[in-house]
């Protein structure tokens, strides 16, 4: 052969490879989605659609398209209610389950006579069969996430007329594949992984992206399996076609820069090959260039092959890049990377099923790098292939996971062997995407292991280009939060040393951002990624529910509004909406920013940007469903701190005294590119944007890497006279790199003169001081107050999901209220609340008025209380504050407790204190056990 160099040392696995990869249809599916045919008919339109039940009649419907779309189906009667039932998901507005007859007349054109006529389906849900003139042909094809294909080669003839009938079945097929909750109304609504689910993408019936008859030779190219070799500068191609009869066959190949329309070097197979696969090297152009996020440069093989059946051509985009393991860290093209990610769990909420066309993907990458991004999960599910098209053309890292979350793997040999050629499947179609970085068996599998561990092994004999891992998590004990043999990383929320991920940790320790998880992760000699890190829930946007226009309908929005309306809270939503959401954007902060801050540690996976409208109204996202924004943080904000370079430091706390200095290690997380003789910068300013102090750190060179020291900060605080919040602002010097965090000073020598207000902790001292018409600051012991147990944290996920937790979601705080005049605030949760709130019970006040409150507690959706932490009553001649946060104990210790009541008693001794709302010591007293 001239120009290529067969693999003579790797015949044995070339061909263990070519065994694995004729599981299912991997082969001739994937040609379908690369090759340029000048014969091709793509069958969109309208088709007749005949449902298996014979109740229903003869519809038409256009297709690429699902039953969904045209309004076919048992329709949704249920009315929007606070129940399981509405709140469980977003409601289909029809639905159908079963078998469904699509059929149209086709006409063959008589110019491909001689040809192989391949029926190609983009996607459908789960399995399909074809007919030809009523006769069923006997093959069956079965996919959640490729391709069918089928060769009707002699079935159909040139320059006849044929009936097409596709008779898709979106039955459940293998039940072993999904996890399942039961707490759900509907049997429907079982089924919790994205391939097949109705919490997000829904059980939809139909056919998606392409339907397409084409015409190629009889011998063919079938596929080009590519892989870049940069340090030999070649590319390793293994090459499939479709030969059974063993014609005699040339191929010719070369690599074509879509850009400059530069051509590498051509290759010929100038000997009469007769064989059905081969594999080659073909020379690297010198000029090549490698494929990362910040240079996705791609490239295109053209592969010709002329036989005496004619010509066929296949074309092939590819990048160039080596993604690798090394000092147990993650490497693209020999630089460490960090994986910033984001689940994508088919969230569509128009359609609901996956965009099946390239812009639709680029907008959705494009939105995820405007806050940071840089990789998405595809949890439980892979997408179709213009996803990857997209993602290679824009720089975007994906893991990609087998259509399974199951608790029982392996238990049922079908679905396991159906899964086992799914991942032929998926690799055989979307395994040369560059952007295709990982593989993971399925999301928090629990089962048999030793399978899992085989499958991932031959995965990695077959294709080498990737990553693996047998499980995105698990909770299985003995499993948990330990890496399995043929894992190449490690996906994991804990480790036997503890939390990787701040949803463990930040409701039960003190605030200290000098923290990250190098104690807890070091044990793990392999990349750590931290799963699903976030959940934290945020109050519905109400005003979205005139965003659904489409096959699906927000009766959880529509029940939580009416129930706002009736108890007089609706006015509130937005409010909620943004107090919510600013908490939530709080705790992602920190969360992304210790991840950054551990040496060793190689990226995390949000759960999630935007919303999930499954799984109980799992409202988590700082972005609605739609990836619009919710008015709370924007993506400059945001990818402030979740950048390719991040500016870090390390404080020990969030409130200081003025007798204290400010002290901060700053630090940089660089991911993007070497530095020569950067210059780091920090100012300090007050609310008003005053500067008190600045610095710039020695130049010096910063290495990709993180926890590259750039120096220490020091700021006395000695000339804070008042109660003030500082922001702390570090910037890389002459770029758009910078961060900032908020710090509260309070004055150590605090004393209050309202010697005339009684501060107590006992109701009869209260009372009695009340009935004389005096004045009072009620704060009970919290273990005293009935109510629900204080928390800093919002609810986690969703209050349906999980209903037995504390079901708050942080407080909005009335900070222009006079009685917090002496206590910085915004109207939201900030770290400065943390000890207040844990230390606290929260009250059920439905009888009392707004005016009464001034910092309220925001009751979760489910519920919608009218709850409160501090309020102000006139009782009988009597004034009361009452607070359930502790601000009688250990004050010295407590310095926001201290500075809270210090406020609230200047306030009280003022002639601004003159509450309107009355109450009786009666009402009071009910408030406590």
């Amino acid at each position: 052969m001239q120009g290529f160099s067969f693999m003579e040392n790797d015949r044995g696995s070339v061909k263990r490879a070519f065994k694995f990869l004729a599981a299912g249809m991997a082969l001739l599916s994937s040609v379908l989605s690369q090759s340029s045919y000048a014969q091709q008919i793509l069958l969109n339109g309208m088709w007749k659609v005949q449902l298996e039940d014979s109740l229903h009649p003869v519809y038409t419907i256009k297709l690429p398209g699902t039953l969904d779309d045209a309004g076919i189906g048992k329709k949704n009667m249920e009315k929007p209610l606070l129940n399981i039932a509405s709140l469980g998901h977003l409601a289909r507005k029809v639905s159908y389950t079963g078998k469904a007859h699509y059929s149209r007349t086709i006409r063959i054109p008589s110019g491909w006579k001689n040809k192989n006529i391949i029926l190609s389906l983009g996607r459908v849900i789960w399995r399909s069969e074809i007919s030809i003139d009523g006769v069923k042909i006997p093959v069956s094809q079965q996919s959640l996430v490729t391709e069918h294909v089928y060769d009707l080669t002699g079935r159909l003839q040139p320059g006849r007329q044929h009936q097409l009938t596709i008779t898709i079945d979106n039955s459940d097929l293998f039940p072993e594949i999904n996890a399942t909750s039961k707490r759900y109304a509907s049997e429907d609504s079982y089924e919790m992984a994205h391939a097949y689910t109705n919490h997000t993408q829904i059980k939809w019936n139909g056919i998606l992206g392409y339907i397409s008859l084409k015409a190629k030779p009889a011998l063919s190219l079938i596929h080009a399996d590519i892989t870049p070799e940069w340090k030999e500068k070649q590319l390793r191609i293994r090459f499939s076609i479709n030969n059974p009869s063993g014609k005699p066959y040339t191929v010719k190949s070369y690599v074509i820069d879509p850009v400059t329309k530069k051509k590498w070097t051509v290759s010929t197979n100038n000997e009469q090959d007769k064989g059905e696969s081969f594999e080659a090297g073909l020379p690297m152009d010198p000029t090549a260039k490698r494929w990362n996020e910040f240079s996705p440069k791609l490239y295109q093989l053209i592969t010709i092959l002329q036989s005496a059946d004619g010509s066929d051509t296949l074309r092939t985009a590819f990048g160039l890049r080596d993604l690798t393991v090394q000092h147990n860290d993650l490497y693209l093209n020999d630089q460490r990377i960090f994986i910033r990610g984001n689940l994508e769990c088919v969230i569509f909420p128009l359609t609901g099923y996956p965009p099946m066309k390239k812009q639709e993907w680029l907008d959705l990458y494009k939105k995820a790098k405007d806050f940071g991004l840089n990789s998405f999960r595809f949890h439980s599910w892979c997408p179709p292939g213009v996803a990857f098209e997209a993602a290679d053309e824009i720089g975007f890292y994906l893991q990609v996971e087998l259509p399974h979350w199951s608790l029982t793997v392996a238990k049922d040999p079908a679905t396991f062997s159906f899964l086992k050629d799914e991942a032929a499947r998926i690799l055989g179609q979307y395994g040369n995407h560059p952007s295709f970085l990982f593989f993971s068996m399925g999301n928090e599998l629990e089962g048999n292991f030793d399978q899992l561990n085989a499958l991932v092994h031959e995965l990695k004999e077959r294709d080498g280009r990737r990553l693996y891992t047998t499980t995105s998590f698990s909770f299985q004990q003995g499993v948990t939060g330990i890496p399995q043999r043929e894992d190449d990383f490690f996906i994991t929320q804990w480790t036997k040393d503890g939390w990787v991920r701040g949803q463990g940790v930040f409701n039960d320790q003190s605030p200290d951002f000098s923290k990250d998880y190098t104690a807890t992760s070091a044990i793990i000699k392999m990349p750590v990624i931290s799963h699903e890190i976030g959940q934290y829930s945020v109050y519905p946007d109400l005003s979205e529910i005139a965003k659904y226009t489409g096959n699906l309908v927000p009766h959880n929005f529509i029940a939580i509004k009416n129930d706002l309306a009736e108890k007089g809270l609706l006015h509130k939503a937005p409010e909620f909406l943004y107090a919510s959401g600013k908490l939530a954007t709080l705790l992602y902060k920190e969360e992304i920013e210790r991840a950054m801050k551990t040496r060793g540690f190689d990226g995390f996976q949000l759960l999630q940007l935007q919303d999930f409208p499954g799984q109980g109204t799992a409202l988590v996202g700082l972005l609605n469903a739609f990836w619009q924004p919710k008015g709370f943080v924007s993506a400059a904000a945001f990818k402030a701190f979740n950048n390719a370079l991040t500016p870090l430091i390390r404080y020990p706390k969030a409130v200081y005294l003025n007798n204290e200095t400010f002290t901060a290690e700053a630090e940089l997380a660089n991911f993007f590119q070497p530095l020569k003789q950067a210059a780091v910068e920090w100012n300090i300013r007050n609310d008003k944007g005053v500067l008190l102090a600045k610095g710039v750190f020695e130049k010096r060179d910063y290495p990709v890497g993180n926890g590259l020291k750039a120096g220490t900060m020091q700021f006395p605080l000695q000339e804070i006279s008042t109660a003030a919040r500082l922001q702390v602002e570090l910037r890389v010097n002459g770029t758009a790199f910078h961060n900032s965090w908020n710090i509260w000073i309070y004055p150590a020598d605090l004393r209050s003169t309202a010697d005339h207000v009684l501060v107590t902790g006992s109701y009869e001292e209260a009372k009695a001081a009340l009935d004389k018409g005096k004045t009072v600051l009620l704060s009970p012991p919290v273990d005293t107050i009935k109510g629900i147990t204080g928390r800093f944290v919002p609810v986690f996920w969703s209050p349906v999901h999980f209903p037995d937790q504390p079901g708050t979601m942080g407080l909005l705080i009335k900070s222009k209220h006079a009685a917090l005049r002496n206590f910085p605030t915004d109207t939201y949760t900030d770290w400065q609340w943390w000890d207040l709130t844990k230390k606290s019970k929260t009250l059920k006040l439905d009888s009392i008025p707004d005016k009464a409150v001034i910092v309220r507690v925001i009751d979760n959706f489910v519920t919608n209380g009218n709850l409160a932490n501090l309020f102000e009553v006139k009782v009988g001649k009597g004034r009361l504050i009452f607070s359930g946060m502790d601000l009688m104990t250990d004050l010295d210790n407590r310095p926001q407790a201290k500075q809270l009541r210090y406020s609230l008693l200047e306030y009280m001794k003022s002639p601004a204190f003159g509450p309107s709302v009355t109450v009786t010591t009666e009402w009071i007293k009910q408030l406590l056990k």
